[in-house]
């Protein structure tokens, strides 16, 4: 996992802290490292260090016909998945709006400033186009990265919620768009859901963070979740960098979407929350354990008699991190 070693501010708001349950997902990808926990709402086990070692790779597949029509209905056997070239074993299939814990990574840099009704607006349509069942969360970024307290919860699923924690921040400063990304996956390992995504509302400016775009990737590669963007680009501000977010998109799995002219933020919001819930959820585990620092390559082939020729979006690939033994030290000041 990677932390930002001079993080400039606790990730607090409304001076409160709360508790987190240690819930932590099953359906991770991969193995994760050991977790550090300091700072953040989601950390307040400040000196508290766990591993855990799960290893079923979970992937979202969205298949679609040339048309960009999606694919329902699918079974299990329509789906072959191969992890560098070898056919692997399914052993979960799930199909249709499973609940998702959703981190709304919002830009509220100098730049975002003319937009940002923008953003408030495209966050609620999101939120009103979900499962009940899902849980979100806003990180805020400009200097600073905030994870913003809902009322004292790490996540909520109600839009009056994530408007106010939005309009709680006013567009300033520079932008950490990395370590806001690095955060928000830090934050979904306390999610409720085994279904994980970013969605980063932005126009892909960087200028001020202290991790890099390959900090960011690996970290991402080593979690389950998919990365969206809703890309605000095309003004004068010449921090706009529009390829960063398809790219970051792209590794991950999810999409970068860039609202053209008679097109809202908050209709493209709406075709996010419906992408979501349209994808299946494929399981297996590994048949190769060795190497577990390397780069896995995903291929997941669908063949469906009478639907044509079929498109399939998932992640390219994950890094397990090395397997280590669990661990824990009882906050004693001790890191």
């Amino acid at each position: 996992m990677f932390l930002s070693p001079t993080l400039r501010k606790p990730y607090l708001r409304n001076g409160s802290l709360f508790l987190v349950p240690f819930f932590l997902f099953f359906g991770i990808l991969g193995f994760f490292p050991s977790l550090t926990l300091r700072h953040s709402p989601a950390r307040v086990y400040a000196q508290v260090k766990f591993a855990l070692s799960v290893n079923l790779v979970q992937l979202p597949v969205n298949v679609t016909d040339a048309r960009g029509t999606s694919i329902t209905g699918l079974k299990p056997d329509n789906f072959r998945v191969f992890e560098d070239g070898q056919l692997q074993k399914v052993t979960v299939f799930d199909e249709g709006n499973t609940p998702v814990t959703v981190g709304l990574v919002v830009d509220h840099s100098r730049s975002m400033r003319p937009k940002l009704r923008d953003v408030v607006a495209a966050v609620y349509t999101f939120a009103h186009s979900s499962n009940p069942q899902d849980e979100m969360f806003v990180v805020d970024f400009n200097d600073d990265v905030t994870i913003e307290l809902m009322h004292g919860k790490a996540f909520s699923s109600d839009p009056k919620d994530l408007e106010e924690a939005l309009n709680a921040v006013t567009a300033r400063g520079r932008t950490v768009l990395y370590d806001a990304v690095s955060e928000g996956l830090n934050h979904l390992q306390y999610a409720h859901t085994t279904k994980k995504a970013l969605i980063i509302i932005s126009d892909g400016g960087d200028n001020a963070s202290h991790l890099k775009y390959s900090q960011v990737l690996a970290q991402a590669r080593q979690s389950q979740a998919l990365i969206y963007a809703i890309a605000l680009v095309g003004s004068e501000e010449a921090e706009e960098n529009p390829a960063l977010l398809r790219r970051l998109c792209k590794d991950t799995g999810g999409i970068a979407y860039f609202p053209g002219e008679g097109e809202s933020a908050a209709s493209v919001s709406a075709r996010i929350a419906r992408d979501l819930r349209e994808q299946y959820t494929l399981g297996y585990v590994p048949l190769n354990v060795q190497g577990a620092v390397a780069f896995r390559k995903i291929e997941v082939k669908v063949t469906a008699p009478g639907h044509g020729r079929l498109h399939v979006r998932t992640r390219q690939g994950y890094s397990p991190a090395a397997e280590k033994q669990p661990t824990a030290q009882a906050a004693s000041g001790t890191k």
